[in-house]
């Protein structure tokens, strides 16, 4: 079921939706997904919307979201549609047809009764194809990052792994408190064969890396970009907010520098690590980060080594407190890391780079084309067309 988190970024995600019960979805079938519909957030964060593509289905909606369905005889493309909507005129309509004090709604009502510049099918057709090829681009970054991913794996002897699932375990007293932990999860046969996989070398991400701990001091500056945990996206890259210093959150703590790589210390199990970019320089991040300098090995491993499944599984096993599960730094540098060959960490390098790049490309596209539909709400077909021209030759 997919939820207005999952209708943030111009094509619907699927992996921040909810689950549901197969009836559920055959009982509702009004609201079932097909490939190019629109999903609009109608609650809370009223005007997040996104293409549906294959890759978010099979899926249905809740009550929070619209389900924007075209007729065959529409004078729209879906791919045209998105972009208006997520363009400043589309964006503007939204926000002001929006009501409510608590929470701000928009009424599917409402939601009909936008209006849609009927620009010519040429001109549709031109922006369909640039919202296409950042699509291309995406499902590009998705592909080099499995490559790097299953790379890694492999190098670290875990691409067939098979872990022990015996029906009962037992370890000793004294093992248990040791380790100050009497959860049977801790001791699982898996993660000990796990550990003894990675801990092959006698090497731990401690000995590639060390940590980052430039304090932040809000009376040095007048304005800071501050990186917090919802700034992670699924590429392993973070955004972030301009803030002026006497407005810096309490946890606003650590200066980051480019090529670190910043992991949060809460639920790792959520894969949020990312890499900080060249123009992020001296951006600050909160302290429910660990910043991590890797001197040692290239940026892009440990990048990837952090966000494997398993690995976050291995540090989910030492969060502590129940609401806000958390680890702290000495977990993250004493994970176990064996020595990787230089040719396969030269592959994992170029994968991530090159996700990197196609991400950047579709960002590019992505604005392109919702400039286009303001270009041609304001200045004409022609100058929209020649905008699309002019990124063309550009690329």
């Amino acid at each position: 079921m997919l939820t207005a988190k999952c209708a943030a970024n111009w094509f619907a995600d699927r992996k921040n939706a909810d689950t549901i019960a197969k009836w559920v979805d055959d009982t509702n079938k009004r609201s079932s997904l097909v490939v190019d519909d629109i999903i609009l957030s109608t609650r809370g964060t009223v005007g997040k919307c996104a293409l549906v593509t294959e890759e978010a289905l099979p899926a249905n909606l809740d009550q929070d979201v619209a389900r924007i369905a075209l007729n065959d005889d529409a004078p729209f493309c879906p791919a045209f549609l998105i972009a208006y909507l997520n363009c400043r005129f589309g964006q503007d309509h939204i926000e002001r047809h929006s009501s409510g004090m608590v929470q701000q709604g928009l009424s599917l009502a409402k939601v009909r009764a936008i209006p849609v510049p009927e620009l010519s099918q040429a001109v549709q057709m031109r922006i369909a194809d640039t919202v296409q090829s950042a699509l291309d681009r995406r499902r590009e970054v998705a592909q080099k990052q499995t490559l790097a991913e299953e790379t890694l794996l492999a190098a670290l002897g875990l691409a067939d792994w098979t872990p022990p699932e015996p029906l009962s375990y037992s370890a000793r007293a004294s093992d248990a408190f040791a380790a100050g932990r009497l959860d049977a999860r801790f001791f699982a046969p898996r993660i000990q064969a796990l550990l003894d996989i990675l801990g092959r070398d006698g090497r731990s991400l401690g000995d590639l890396a060390r940590p980052r701990r430039q304090k932040f001091r809000p009376q040095d500056c007048a304005n800071f970009n501050y990186i917090e945990i919802g700034d992670i996206d699924d590429a392993g890259a973070a955004t972030s907010t301009p803030l002026p210093c006497d407005e810096a959150p309490s946890r606003a703590t650590w200066h980051v520098r480019p090529g670190d790589i910043i992991t949060s210390t809460v639920r790792p199990i959520r894969r949020l690590s990312a890499q900080i970019a060249p123009e992020q320089d001296g951006y600050v991040a909160s302290s429910g980060f660990v910043v991590i300098d890797p001197c040692q090995a290239a940026p892009e491993l440990l990048l990837t080594f952090l966000r494997l499944p398993v690995i976050c599984e291995l540090l989910d096993l030492y969060g502590s407190a129940s609401m806000y599960p958390a680890i702290t730094d000495a977990h993250i540098f004493g994970l176990p890391f064996p020595q990787i060959d230089a040719a396969v960490e030269t592959q994992i390098v170029a994968n991530i780079r090159d996700a990197r790049k196609a991400k950047a490309q579709a960002a590019q596209l992505l604005e392109a084309a919702k400039r286009a539909v303001e270009i041609a709400i304001e200045d004409g077909e022609s100058a929209a067309l020649d905008c699309l021209d002019s990124l063309k030759e550009t690329s």
